[in-house]
């Protein structure tokens, strides 16, 4: 057997986890073999109704914050979802319909759904993330801490992220999937019934 189909045979009994090079997912973030990814969910400011010097002044508070911890990267997710398909296939199947009542309701959820897409339109997320080299560091906590309070000083408004949103957030960067309530640690855990 060659190398190439060794590879993709090895490759082939790997977990999606491993595949992308995450180990585990803890309550602080992701353990990779490479140390461990600490995340910070940051609550947006909509900066479209503030004044410039206020935009301003949210840039220079992120400055200042970015230049005190440079262990910091940022992460911007898109947490919408695009019906254009679903429009499309309800205007031409609404085009093609015979009855006048069907293509009436056909245009009604077109409609609808751009409704919704308008409302989902600033559905954006906002991520600090910090690198560990390895979570069982001594001032593990204290680094988080730090980072948070700073966040905190210059204004933001921050939560450490969990475990159920270290796997939303993996949801939404992998598929776009910004509709699911709970994630699965395992495919199919849903259907398993213990003491049963």
């Amino acid at each position: 057997m060659s190398r190439k189909k060794e590879k993709v045979a090895a490759q082939k009994k790997e977990t999606t986890r491993q595949l992308i090079g995450i180990n585990d997912i803890s309550d602080y973030g992701l353990k990779t073999s490479r140390g461990m990814l600490a995340f910070f969910s940051v609550k947006p400011t909509n900066l479209s109704v503030q004044p410039p010097e206020a935009v301003g002044g949210r840039i220079y508070a992120l400055m200042t914050v970015l230049k005190g911890q440079t262990e910091i990267e940022m992460l911007a997710l898109n947490s919408k979802e695009s019906f254009e398909d679903n429009k499309r296939y309800y205007r031409e199947r609404a085009a093609m319909e015979e009855l006048p009542v069907i293509s009436r309701l056909l245009e009604a959820d077109a409609r609808s759904l751009d409704r919704l897409q308008v409302q989902m339109a600033t559905a954006r997320e906002f991520f600090v993330l910090i690198r560990f080299r390895d979570d069982q560091d001594a001032d593990f906590h204290t680094q988080l801490s730090r980072v948070q309070k700073s966040l905190e000083d210059q204004g933001f408004k921050v939560r450490l992220a969990g475990k159920e949103d270290a796997k939303r957030m993996l949801g939404v960067y992998f598929e776009q999937n910004a509709t699911t309530e709970k994630y699965e640690d395992f495919d199919g855990e849903r259907w398993i019934v213990l003491n049963d």
